[in-house]
């Protein structure tokens, strides 16, 4: 069945994203609340049609500067909640 939720993003500049996957966990979109513009954007756009485990394995623990996380980090573990949730 698919998926959507919404997660609160922590350590970042997003207030949260909207990930929502298919049946077959492939990202249908990603949408991000607040955060710098155009990256979020991209990112959203990078993802969209790509499995969600691979998004994942690519983008979990991407680091922002000296944060220890990431918009597309905190993307990575809304998309595992979601997976987890399905």
């Amino acid at each position: 069945m698919a998926k959507k939720i919404t997660y609160r993003t922590r350590g970042t500049c997003s207030r949260d994203v909207t990930v929502e996957l298919d049946d077959n966990g492939t990202i249908v979109s990603a949408v991000f609340n607040g955060g710098c513009a155009g990256n979020t954007a991209g990112i959203s756009r990078l993802v969209v049609g790509m499995d969600a485990k691979e998004a994942i394995a690519r983008l979990k623990g991407v680091r922002c500067g000296l944060k220890s996380t990431s918009c597309p980090d905190q993307l990575a573990l809304a998309l595992e909640q979601c997976l987890s949730e399905q």
